[in-house]
């Protein structure tokens, strides 16, 4: 159940409250609302993508240039979701630590519940997982949106850390047989 917060339900964080999410390995799926195949479509093994399935793809692709604390070295587009291995090095090491410094938990809830915090303690320019997702969302939404294109994400996003290489390397071969075991996806619909 939710807490009421200016006479509007607001859900809890569903982050890990012992972890600031501001460096570590994560796998991470970003679904569309209501499992719409916005992204394309699995024909014969293969991904064929949508125009907004591409463009989301070349924004995973590229996220560095947006976010140079951030690389995604493996994702799969899929017809209504997207996993990805997030990595977030904040001036830290990435690989596997639990760094604890204060960044942010949930980034959009905090925009949403503070009431307009501007400059430094806006914590959508904190370097943390839930910038760098939000913002992908956001220019894949605005790009569908600005080409007349229907388009919704589902709210917030799952994530998974990830604590040691035996995960990762499982993780990893999931996302890369994603597409072939469609049909076997709590995704599929």
């Amino acid at each position: 159940m939710g807490v009421l917060f200016q006479n509007k339900y607001r859900i809890p964080s569903t982050r890990a409250k012992w972890h600031e999410y501001d460096g570590g390995v994560y796998f991470v799926t970003i679904c569309t609302a209501h499992k719409i195949h916005y992204f394309g479509e699995i024909s014969n093994g293969k991904m064929r993508m949508s125009e907004t399935g591409s463009f989301a793809s070349e924004n995973f692709t590229k996220v560095t240039i947006h976010y140079p604390y951030a690389e995604i070295p493996l994702f799969v587009v899929m017809p209504n979701h997207i996993h990805a291995i997030i990595f977030i090095n904040n001036n830290c090491n990435v690989g596997f630590i639990n760094n604890s410094s204060d960044c942010c938990r949930d980034a959009i809830n905090r925009v949403s519940t503070c009431g307009g915090i501007t400059a430094i303690n806006n914590p959508m320019l904190r370097k943390c997982l839930g910038t760098v997702v939000r913002g992908i969302k956001a220019r894949i939404s605005h790009y569908a949106r600005k080409r007349g294109m229907q388009f919704a994400w589902q709210p917030r996003f799952h994530d998974h850390i990830i604590r040691n290489y035996h995960e990762m390397n499982q993780i990893a071969e999931y996302i890369d047989n994603n597409v072939v075991h469609w049909e076997l996806d709590e995704l599929y619909n």
